[in-house]
């Protein structure tokens, strides 16, 4: 997956579809303008030599467009002027260029200046159809930027969200682990030791992931196992857990702590308010479409009023659920789905699916 701050600049670097697409609404385009000339001075030739002369000149100029498009000193330069210069040089070049290609076609002589005034009308349309046209790539490409700088901000804002979601989380994780810590020092030594150690990995991977925009499986499951085995530490019996991560899926790239909201959900509204001991598995598999990993506890489950088919924020109520879906929202659009499943007699399933 490529890291997730260049996804909105690609976005922006296709405003326009593939020269393939382009070239067939142009000749669609053309067609369209060689019967409009025809049905406006019907004296002035053939359709079907109408119809070669306007292809080549349309598809000329769309060419020219599309290489004057590609030029560094071009590209750089606002959408107004870039589309202006374009259009400057791409209509008379590609005026000349497919006529020349006209008369080839036909096995006519080549000649670019005809006497009359009915001769102007094909050169009135060609400028009135190339300026058209090349005005709607300029605004496409003004509609894909601000699209692009859109998806940016939300992007950013997300990032923001989530820097906020761990400020807001850990001093409260780590002020309960440290109380436990003074605790196991006196009456477990050993059990102290591990706490620290696996305090020190959670940590060092939390501030790790605030600086980086992508992240691993392996190291995002290890996150998970130094977490939950600072819980099980602190809970005792009362939690056990799972976690399976296939090798041949270790190196997929995700956002960095996307799972770990759904881990803490798991444990703070099923586990800890439940009666007993409960349990927390996260499992990853390779499908068909991508990758599916699911967080499953036995806790006391979705509220019996909460419908199955609401939003995984609504159906949890959690701030954390939220601002999952709005990430995978963020990096991977409609094609990634959080979702979260009633299990029976008590338990969540919370199922994250990405692309591959």
């Amino acid at each position: 997956m490529p890291s997730i701050s260049t996804v909105a600049s690609r976005r922006a670097s296709k405003t326009l579809h593939g020269p393939l697409w382009l070239l067939a609404a142009s000749a669609v385009f053309w067609a369209l303008e060689a019967w409009l000339v025809f049905s406006v001075a019907p004296s002035l030739d053939t359709f079907p030599r109408l119809l070669v002369f306007s292809e080549c000149v349309g598809l000329s100029v769309t060419v020219c467009a599309l290489v004057l498009h590609h030029f560094r000193w071009i590209s750089t330069a606002a959408v107004v002027t870039r589309w202006v210069v374009i259009g400057i040089v791409a209509i008379p070049v590609g005026y000349f260029v497919g006529h020349a290609f006209g008369f080839l076609i036909l096995d006519e002589p080549i000649r670019f200046i005809s006497h009359g005034a009915s001769h102007l009308v094909p050169i009135i349309f060609t400028l009135l159809g190339a300026g058209f046209g090349l005005h709607l790539f300029a605004a496409r490409e003004r509609v894909a930027n601000e699209a692009a700088a859109r998806s940016e901000a939300q992007r950013l804002a997300t990032e923001s969200e989530l820097r906020l979601l761990r400020a807001q989380l850990e001093p409260h994780m780590l002020f309960n682990t440290l109380a436990n810590l003074r605790s196991l020092v006196k009456e477990d030594t050993q059990q102290a030791e591990r706490m620290i150690d696996q305090l020190i990995i959670y940590l060092r991977s939390t501030l790790a992931a605030t600086r980086t925009d992508t992240t691993t499986l392996r190291a995002e499951f290890a996150q998970l196992r130094a977490y939950l085995d600072i819980m099980s530490l602190r809970m005792g019996p009362r939690l056990r857990f799972r976690l399976e991560l296939p090798v041949d899926i270790e190196r997929v790239a995700v956002p960095p702590m996307l799972l770990q909201p759904l881990v803490e959900n798991a444990i703070k509204h099923g586990i800890e308010p439940k009666v007993g001991s409960g349990s927390v598995e996260v499992i990853a598999r390779r499908t068909d479409a991508g990758v599916e990993i699911s967080v499953t506890d036995t806790g006391l489950g979705l509220p019996p009023q909460v419908e199955a088919s609401e939003p995984a924020d609504a159906a949890s109520g959690s701030y954390g659920l939220l601002h999952v879906r709005e990430r995978l929202k963020a990096v991977y659009g409609q094609q990634a789905t959080l979702t979260l499943h009633r299990l029976e007699p008590g338990g969540v399933c919370a199922q994250v699916r990405i692309p591959q």
